[in-house]
């Protein structure tokens, strides 16, 4: 049985890694930033499939 509350942790964790993932990307090389990029687009993307398909982002 899954839990609301570990759903809002896991998602929440996430979503802080690809922040620091992200900044980290700015601040160094141009190659690392691109990648870091294309990661934060990922993420965009799998939160806006979930808000399409009726599902709250943050609660799962």
């Amino acid at each position: 049985m899954r839990t609301i509350g570990k759903e809002i942790t896991v998602l929440s964790t996430l979503v802080i890694v690809l922040l620091v993932l992200w900044l980290l990307g700015v601040v160094t090389s141009y190659t690392l930033g691109g990648l870091i990029h294309i990661l934060l687009v990922v993420a965009i993307v799998v939160v806006l499939l979930r808000i399409i398909q009726g599902r709250n982002p943050l609660q799962g």
